[in-house]
């Protein structure tokens, strides 16, 4: 080959980037959480890598084959099938129709708690019955996995990880525990708002009051909800001393599925990698009976309403003042909706089993997206800068409308006192202040003003921890200290017994000088 070609040949060669395909075990959270982990999985294929994705048998979004990943099928329910779902969810709406009374929060605390303890207690037991199958875990051992992936919302992946003494990456918003920072990062509750408390980084003297009685009565309830399941499975498989939640701390990485347009500033740490609306993609074309629908709207524009994965219906007197609203309205709306056709639906509304959802939020004709509160929901309509009438239901849907609130991108509507009228003006102030669309606008202009885009940030953070067998530099040893070292309460404890020591040793030394005063004064005297 002649001089020249071996240039080109050699330069070509070194242009391209190394690639290692290496090999990612997934233990998922069904729902609304697998479809954003299945962007990442299908990144993931994309660039190389083998994925397999364990799947208990009650599975509900998660399809036993892909062509972007194998399957590990698990002969035993994971609790998180649709049915728990639904029926949790339906029953939180009753709860919430009941009232805004004290009882209501403490029914509602009481229900998340039950159900969820059963939903832990199933995630163990399939895990225990992965560890005890020996063919099974000789396969994944021989495998070589170079990580695990999981969502932190169960803490299968967590034990799968520790026991096959895998680098661990989180998929995470929620733990077991609640909000992911404050499992990691210091979190000062005088300006660090707990999601559940609906608050902000201002607070009040008795927000702050609030702040901190949510923040310890969750903690306990979360505590009592995954603290009999996850401490008897460490006890089982490590030991009796170790405890359960460290072993989520000691996780090599945390993807965090949002960013700072969306949270409140507060302290974080190294290995807090955020990558909010990672999901986030431009529009396509829409399919041509959408299309033809919304161009059909003309100058007014569409709405688009759609409440998750895991509502599909509500109750039919609420579904009849949603769609009377909607009839009143000059805009087009497109609803996914699965239950049965509303009395008052117009004949501006479109009933739609399932929508493309991000395309039709960057439809230009968009107006305006009636919401439940999901992250992946609130950050499309970010990107797509959409503004928001909230409808929150369960989880933390109500905590994230209120931020999109205080913003002033969103406008929340209670589903306990919904009617036409409440609706129909929330609509309309949406729709006809500027002003909630020019700050949807400048949080998208903020999002959007980033080195990198946050999927190719979360790619770029998983292959540094497959070619570095971990990241145990970017990991603080914090969560190994006890509180009351974490707290420095044992030093304060020490300095106070110092100074309380020196204090009383000057008094001692001051009586003795005093006292020999007065003797030799009294011997003068005699």
């Amino acid at each position: 080959m002649c001089l020249p070609g071996i240039f080109i040949v050699t330069l070509l060669t070194l242009s391209i980037p190394a690639v290692h395909g290496g090999k990612v075990l997934v233990f998922p959270q069904d729902g609304s959480h697998w479809i954003n982990m299945k962007v990442i999985i299908e990144a993931l294929h994309s660039r190389g890598h083998s994925v397999s994705v364990v799947r208990p048998s009650d599975s509900w979004y998660i399809k036993e084959t892909s062509p972007h990943y194998s399957s590990i099928p698990i002969d035993i329910p994971g609790g998180a099938d649709e049915q728990f779902f639904s029926s949790f969810v339906s029953r939180q709406i009753q709860i919430q129709r009941e009232g805004k009374s004290a009882w209501t929060r403490f029914s509602l605390d009481m229900e998340l708690k039950d159900r969820f303890s059963e939903m832990h207690r199933k995630v163990c037991e399939m895990v225990i019955q992965m560890l005890e199958n020996e063919p099974l875990m000789q396969s994944i051992r021989e495998t070589k996995y170079d990580l695990v992936l999981t969502d932190p919302a169960n803490g299968g992946g967590v034990v799968l990880a520790h026991y096959l003494n895998v680098p661990l990456v989180f998929n995470v918003r929620w733990t077991i525990h609640g909000e992911a920072h404050f499992a990691i990062a210091p979190s000062p509750l005088s300006y660090v708002p707990f999601p559940v408390a609906e608050l902000t980084d201002n607070m009040s003297f008795f927000q702050r009051v609030r702040n901190f009685l949510v923040y310890v009565i969750r903690q306990h309830l979360y505590k009592q909800t995954v603290g009999p399941h996850y401490s008897a499975l460490v006890s089982r498989y490590f030991s009796p001393e170790v405890d359960y939640f460290s072993l989520f701390q000691a996780a090599d990485l945390w993807l965090m599925r949002v960013d700072f347009v969306f949270e409140f500033p507060r302290p974080t740490m190294p290995n807090v990698i955020y990558m909010g609306g990672f999901q986030c993609k431009p529009a396509k074309p829409l399919p041509q009976e959408l299309e033809e629908f919304a161009q059909s709207s003309g100058e007014h524009g569409i709405i688009i309403m759609s409440l998750g994965t895991l509502i599909g219906q509500l109750p039919h007197d609420i579904t009849d003042e949603i769609a009377a609203a909607f009839a009143h309205l000059p805009q087009k709306i497109i609803w996914r909706y699965k239950g049965d056709r509303p009395a008052t639906l117009g004949n501006n509304t479109l009933l739609v089993d399932w929508m493309p959802q991000n395309d039709l939020l960057g439809h230009p004709k968009t107006r305006l997206f009636v919401a439940h509160g999901g992250t992946n929901g609130i950050f499309e309509a970010i990107y797509h800068s959409v503004p928001i009438v909230g409808l929150p239901l369960v989880f933390d849907q109500h905590d994230n409308l209120s931020r999109m609130k205080v913003k002033g991108v969103a406008k929340v509507v209670d589903l306990a006192t919904l009617d036409r009228n409440i609706f129909t003006r929330a609509l309309q102030e949406v729709l006809n202040e500027p002003s909630y669309r020019m700050n949807m606008q400048r949080l998208s202009r903020l999002h959007r003003d980033v080195p990198m885009g946050p999927l190719d940030t979360a790619l770029f953070w998983i292959e540094f921890v497959m070619r570095h067998k971990g990241a145990a530099h970017l990991r603080t040893e914090s969560y190994r200290m006890p509180w009351y070292s974490y707290h420095s309460v044992d030093v304060m404890v020490f300095l106070l017994a110092v100074v309380l020591f020196t204090l009383l040793a000057f008094i001692g030394i001051i009586r003795c000088f005093c006292c020999r005063a007065c003797l030799k004064i009294k011997m003068k005297e005699e």
